[in-house]
């Protein structure tokens, strides 16, 4: 069994890491505000808009695939929006896989931030606002560099989780060769053909990112009684 890549398999790499990259990107975008909102006050709407930005853990991805391609559908409102204003559809393309995977990472980018940001408290801004600073300055200049743990555990996870996405990537993206099959596919692919040596090559790099993924998330995140004896020692 050969561990090298074919070129199909390259340019599938490619897609995958390319869709990571972006999801990663827009997720933060974003994510973050919707994170500090939501962080700010314990109200009605923002538990609403909490437990919305949550539901991709819980609701089956084909499930939610299956909504996604029928609102961005061609009979779908956001479909008809895009027809109407001359756009090309979403569904089956690069882009749409984008959309449907921002979606299903927002779990992952809004929760570690707006734990931080609670767990950061008021202190932060309060002594900013007393030196001048608005609140984009401060958080800007003090939230974000506190946060930061939180920030690189939010894009780790959104990378990674678009790395190994399947049932929503199934729905929107249609396994179209170079253009919508990303490695999860790929596999899928390879099993359903029978062609389980290059499915165990696939699969090993994942499994091996999986784990490079995670190690990273426990570096930057060590366990708090780690944290408190660095900080006395210092």
């Amino acid at each position: 069994m050969s561990l090298a890549l074919t070129p199909d398999e390259i340019i599938t790499v490619k897609l995958s890491l390319k869709l990571a990259v972006w999801t990663m990107c827009m997720s933060l975008v974003i994510g973050t505000p919707i994170a500090w909102w939501v962080s700010r006050r314990d109200t009605l709407p923002r538990r609403l808009v909490g437990t919305l930005t949550t539901m991709p853990l819980v609701i089956p991805p084909t499930v939610l695939g299956f909504y996604l391609l029928f609102f961005m559908g061609p009979h779908g409102p956001i479909g008809k929006a895009f027809k109407f204003f001359g756009f090309q559809l979403l569904p089956f393309t690069f882009s749409g896989l984008v959309v449907a995977s921002v979606i299903c990472s927002m779990p992952f980018v809004v929760q570690p931030l707006a734990n931080a940001f609670i767990a950061l408290g008021e202190r932060p801004l309060e002594a900013a606002s007393t030196l001048g600073a608005n609140l984009f300055d401060a958080f800007l200049t003090v939230i974000v560099p506190q946060a930061r743990p939180a920030f690189l555990t939010a894009a780790i996870m959104s990378f990674a989780h678009a790395i190994g996405e399947f049932g929503v990537v199934l729905m929107i993206g249609g396994n179209i060769p170079n253009r919508t099959r990303v490695l999860s596919m790929q596999i899928y692919v390879y099993v359903e053909n029978m062609n389980y040596a290059r499915a165990h090559v696939l699969s090993g790099l994942l499994v091996i990112f999986a784990v490079l993924t995670m190690l990273a998330t426990q570096l930057l995140n060590p366990p708090q009684k780690a944290r408190s004896d660095r900080n006395r020692s210092r």
